[in-house]
């Protein structure tokens, strides 16, 4: 069975530095990359066009989209097909509960839910050394994210993990434990 990791939390958690950590601890982790329509930062999705959209959408290939920061952030089927090829396990980032619950109902495979959490003056110090220009928008998406998270008590989580106390690599280990723990490749 396909597996991938779906790591849910607000701006500034760790998404990105603990997929890292996972995939210099095992080459079969791959960071999913999302599709995005719009403006700003690139660097980590794929940018696309609103007639790309369009035309996934027409497809029925669109599994979960969301808007934020005036942008289109676009998890597709085709994509999540191409990068599980070869037994590889994406790494989805997702900030939307919603989205969790999408992508699991919706693409067939063995998904590890994994809470990233930091505070929201981590999230204050976090998002401008990584380079944002919009820490107040990331700050409102922080109260967001927990929001949701509060409206959401019932939520199936695999690891919970605090990224103000817990190191990147010691995070990634425990992710690569469970998907191990769950793998028929184990």
């Amino acid at each position: 069975m396909r597996q991938g990791i779906l790591l849910y939390g607000p701006p500034a958690a760790g998404k990105d530095t603990i997929t890292a950590a996972l995939t210099e601890l095992d080459a079969r982790y791959v960071p999913f990359t999302r599709l995005k329509v719009g403006t700003g930062k690139s660097e980590g999705y794929r940018m696309g066009t609103a007639e790309q959209l369009a035309a996934l959408e027409t497809r029925g290939d669109v599994i979960y989209r969301n808007n934020r920061y005036g942008n289109v952030y676009v998890v597709d089927r085709p994509s999540l097909d191409q990068v599980m090829e070869g037994g590889r396990t994406p790494v989805v980032h997702l900030g939307q509960m919603v989205g969790i619950e999408q992508v699991a109902a919706l693409f067939p495979a063995r998904w590890v839910r994994v809470l990233l959490w930091c505070s929201k003056e981590t999230t204050a110090q976090r998002s401008p050394q990584r380079g944002d220009t919009d820490t107040a928008a990331r700050l409102a998406t922080w109260d967001t994210t927990q929001a949701d998270l509060a409206a959401h008590p019932r939520a199936q989580w695999e690891l919970r993990v605090d990224t103000d106390m817990t190191a990147p690599r010691e995070a990634a280990q425990r992710i690569d434990d469970i998907v191990r723990a769950t793998s028929p490749r184990s």
